[in-house]
Order: structure tokens, then C-alpha cells, then sequence
């Protein structure tokens, strides 16, 4: 809905003040998309692979009016910035290139558009882990260098807790918990929450064979803990921490 691939069914999503949903005509989506973009989980379906990666840079400049002067040093700047060499880059087709180096091809193309926000969805769950660490380094060092924010959308909590400031946990379409990553990670409320961790590998503790992981009983808490907590809505526990107690509110 961030990216307007999808349209909200209710509520509203603010950039800057204006909701997105009433941004209509294409000067003002241009100039939407040069401060929010994404990137995807399968970095391979990203590319055209009838095409040479340079595409994707050049696509920028034609479609949203980039000074063409600039254009070569701009690029290799970005292609520097994310550790890659441009003489070694520039030129290839898609599968002449790695997963990871095509990640840090669409990390580099959000520079280039000076981005604000950056969707990561499920950024790095098709690498390697050898790999993994490297692009989440550059992703952090990056937002610090550029001031972007970045919206990592994620399975692996190990890798929300290492990247994240703050920590949104949604179920069934819900934001069920929220706040500051610390506070939640040290003390998750929600029973979906306290599932995710649970289901964490722990290398300390052999695993029991007949250990039983019931995704009925998951539904069976959740909807206890609502009926529970009926009336509640949603409720800071503590500051920078809050917790949704039940899908409805009294008063």
C-alpha cells in the first residue's frame, strides 16, 4: 500500500502530510516514487534478463528528468557506494551477476534517486548467509550516511533485532504489537508475539523429536486473549511499547 500497488480498504497513509491514496495524476506519482521505492525478494524476477543491468539506471534518468550530464558520475557514486566496482559491473546481463550483487544493484539505484523510504521486503531471505550480513551492514551504514529510512520487512526475528530501531508485529492483517525493538524483544505481550519467538532455534537446547508445533493453537490463544482483554484496543504498556489487547474498544 506504501509502494500504491494496492489500495487501502480503510484508514489512510500520510507522506509529508498528504494521504497517499489522493495522489493521482502522474507529476505528482513521479515525484512520489523518487522518495519511496522498493525492493523485492527474488532479485533475479527484478531484472529483465533480455537486458544489460545498466537499464535500470538509465530507466531512472529517462523517466524522471535526471540532469543526463551527471549521469555517469552519479552512477558510478552509488555503484561505489554499495562496494561495487563499476568497471566490473556496468555492461553485464543479470545472470552474469550474484543474488547479492544484484541486491546491492537495486540499493544503489535508491540512491541514486536520493529515496526517503526504502520498502525491504524480505530483502535478503534468497541470499546466502555469507552474504546476508554484508548487505545488512550496507543497508545500515547507508541509512545512517543518508538519512533513509527503511521499512525491513521480515520472517527472522535474529535479523528485525539486529537491523530494526523499532519493531512492528502484524497477524491476520493486524498490527497486533509495536514500539522500540528492545522493549519488545524483552518483553513480548501478545500471544502471536510470544509464538514467534518461541519458534526461534535454540542451539543450547536439544531438539525433542516429539515436540509439536499446533498452528490451531496459536488461533485458540489469540482469541482467548482477546475475549480476556475485551474493551482494551490498543494499549501503550510502557512508553515505546504497545500492544493490542482486543479488535474491540469501549466507550
Amino acid at each position: 500500500m506504501i509502494l500504491k500497488l494496492l489500495k487501502p480498504t480503510e484508514g489512510h497513509i500520510y507522506y509529508r502530510d498528504k494521504d497517499i491514496a489522493q495522489i493521482g495524476d502522474q507529476k505528482e506519482l513521479k515525484e512520489y516514487y523518487k522518495k519511496v521505492q522498493g525492493i523485492f525478494q527474488d532479485p533475479f524476477a527484478t531484472f529483465n534478463p533480455l537486458y544489460r543491468i545498466d537499464r535500470i539506471f538509465e530507466m531512472i534518468f529517462s523517466s524522471f528528468s535526471y540532469d543526463q550530464a551527471k549521469k555517469e558520475e552519479r552512477i558510478h557514486q552509488v555503484l561505489n557506494d554499495v562496494n561495487l566496482d563499476p568497471n566490473r559491473t556496468l555492461g553485464k546481463f543479470p545472470h552474469q551477476l550474484s543474488g547479492g550483487q544484484l541486491q546491492r544493484l537495486l540499493i544503489a539505484r535508491a540512491l541514486l534517486m536520493d529515496v526517503d523510504i526504502l520498502i525491504a521486503d524480505e530483502l535478503i531471505s534468497m541470499l546466502d548467509a555469507s552474504t546476508r550480513i554484508g548487505i545488512l551492514n550496507l543497508l545500515v551504514d547507508l541509512c545512517k550516511k543518508n538519512r533513509m529510512s527503511v521499512l525491513f520487512i521480515t520472517h527472522d526475528l535474529n535479523l528485525g533485532y539486529y537491523i530494526s530501531d523499532n519493531t512492528m508485529i502484524m497477524y491476520q492483517g493486524r498490527l497486533v504489537e509495536r514500539g522500540d525493538t528492545t522493549k519488545i524483544y524483552a518483553n513480548p505481550i501478545h500471544p502471536y508475539t510470544k509464538m514467534l519467538f518461541e519458534s526461534v532455534p535454540d542451539i543450547s537446547r536439544k531438539w525433542d523429536k516429539n515436540e509439536q508445533f499446533l498452528p490451531e493453537q496459536v488461533v485458540y490463544d489469540v482469541k482467548k486473549f482477546y475475549n480476556k482483554n475485551e474493551g482494551r484496543g490498543l494499549e501503550e504498556i510502557e512508553e515505546g511499547h504497545s500492544v493490542l489487547f482486543s479488535v474491540t474498544t469501549t466507550g
